[in-house]
């Protein structure tokens, strides 16, 4: 089992049980105890704050995956990387502090009317930078040393853990909003610091400049590696986030909590995709680098077709038991319906593109990825405009999915002209028609009196169905030795 695989299954198990952990928090609690401004805010600040925290990094987090490879060396002590991340990020922090203060007047200004309590909590976005930042970057130096897991653990498991807590806390009268919007900034700050500490006992926490490693020729590509690493690290979070703002913007905070809640529904899909991401990226780096374009494929084939599987599997899921969310969810949030429908299919089908962007990306062509990125932003804020004025938080929802739909077209048609790279074959297809029969399965079920129950025999019954027909027709054979390895170890344990 080589390190993308066992790395991905660790860190999806950390995933798949802090999607629990978060579905009860960010599903189910957030809604009932806190009001959807409330909820707004928490979403609005979140998001600032990883915007800003990506150009904080002024590009070296890309620049980590591409060119950790070159000083890669355990007994020198890698040549002082760690040293130049921290320094160029804390350059990029003190750049950003400058510039949010510089905006603090503007964004105040703005939310007064449509959002004052975002106008109250302005300055609570400025820990929230610093924290995130720096937990990227040295997340970033563990997954070029091929230890993805302790970051997905640290952001998926513990930190929702941590705001399941706080949000108890609050509930209860434990902790007033106020006390809880500290607690809950804290619960960012927590896993950057155990992060420090992991580093440290391993060895890793090295800040000792070796400045004479570094010719002029390593610095000059560093350096514009970080300048297209600021626009496609900044961009990616600015797609993510810019929705949530520009519906704070336009609609207020209200709207933006409804669509908030109804968004983590939709990103259920791709969010076991994301160990495969963080552990993908170093590989295909190094594979750039060796020019080993069978790994490449290889790697471009496996990831479309698992993801696909996996995505379809979640989003039929979520679709067939819709009624039952909202059972789940107070009244007001029925609004966030097709939002949930239509994320989710923008992220089953990024999913099956695979990491095509991580091709791009580490590729002699990552300019080409940046540019993408910068027209993806542009593409994502003018439809914006346009359907969230007319069809208001499922306009944001649309402008999402046809983005993405474009965006991840573009790298599809890049990666196959330039590199003769195409995965597809008539696997995606079975995948596509199983995932369709299980659908219709779990919608004709009759309805069960209580809907927990329902959920259940509904979610079983399309587990059994799309898990039976994808092992009985070898759509994955990755799957199929995950599943055959799982029955040879319960057998060894009776």
């Amino acid at each position: 089992m080589g390190i993308i695989q066992k790395q991905a299954i660790k860190g999806t198990v950390f995933i798949f049980v802090g999607v629990l952990i978060g579905f009860a928090t960010a599903g189910v609690v957030f809604p009932r105890i806190l009001e959807t401004r409330q909820i707004g805010l928490l979403s609005v600040m979140v998001s600032y704050s990883l915007i800003f925290a990506q150009l904080s990094s002024l590009g070296f987090i890309s620049t980590t995956t591409r060119m950790f490879s070159y000083f890669r060396d355990e007994k020198a002590k890698h040549h002082g990387f760690l040293f130049i991340a921290i320094m160029v990020t804390t350059v990029g922090v003190l750049l950003m502090l400058l510039v949010f203060f510089l905006m603090k007047p503007y964004l105040v200004a703005k939310s007064l009317e449509k959002s004052p309590l975002l106008a109250e909590y302005i300055n609570a976005i400025i820990p929230l930078i610093i924290v995130t930042v720096y937990f990227s970057i040295l997340d970033h130096y563990f997954k070029v040393l091929y230890n993805a897991v302790i970051g997905i653990f640290l952001k998926e498991f513990l930190q929702r853990i941590l705001i399941l807590v706080a949000i108890l806390l609050y509930f209860f009268q434990i902790l007033s909003f106020h006390q809880f919007v500290i607690v809950y900034i804290s619960c960012f700050a927590i896993p950057t610091l155990v992060i420090i500490i992991v580093l440290i006992q391993k060895g890793h926490f090295n800040l000792k400049p070796q400045l004479k490693f570094l010719s002029k020729d390593l610095v000059k590509t560093m350096v514009g590696m970080s300048l297209f690493g600021i626009i496609a690290s900044a961009t990616g979070v600015i797609t993510f986030n810019i929705d949530r703002i520009m519906i704070d913007d336009i609609l207020g905070l209200c709207s933006t909590g409804i669509y908030t809640t109804a968004f983590f529904y939709g990103t259920l899909v791709i969010l076991p995709s994301r160990s495969l991401y963080k552990i993908a990226s170093p590989i295909i780096a190094d594979a750039w680098k060796e020019n080993d374009t069978g790994k490449l494929k290889t790697i471009y084939f496996k990831s479309c077709l698992n993801q696909l599987v996996i995505g379809l599997f979640i989003l039929i899921g979520i679709w067939a038991n819709i009624d039952n969310i909202f059972k789940i969810l107070p009244a007001e949030f029925e609004a966030g319906r097709y939002v949930i429908l239509l994320i989710g299919l923008a992220y089953l089908f990024d999913m099956a593109l695979g990491v095509n962007g991580s091709i791009i990306g580490n590729s002699k062509y990552y300019p080409v990825g940046a540019l993408i990125m910068v027209f993806m932003v542009i593409l994502i804020v003018i439809t914006n405009l346009i359907f969230i004025p007319k069809y208001g938080i499922v306009g944001a929802a649309f402008a999402s999915a046809l983005s993405k739909f474009i965006v991840n077209l573009l790298r599809y048609l890049f990666v196959f002209w330039k590199f003769k790279m195409q995965p597809y074959n008539y696997k995606f297809i079975i995948a596509i028609l199983i995932g369709f029969v299980s659908y219709m399965a779990g919608y004709f079920m009759p309805e069960m009196k209580h809907f927990v129950v329902d959920i259940f025999v509904r979610s079983l019954l399309i587990t059994i169905l799309f898990g039976g027909l994808i092992l009985l027709f070898r759509v994955s054979d990755d799957i199929n030795r995950l599943f055959a390895d799982i029955i040879n170890r319960v057998r060894g344990y009776l």
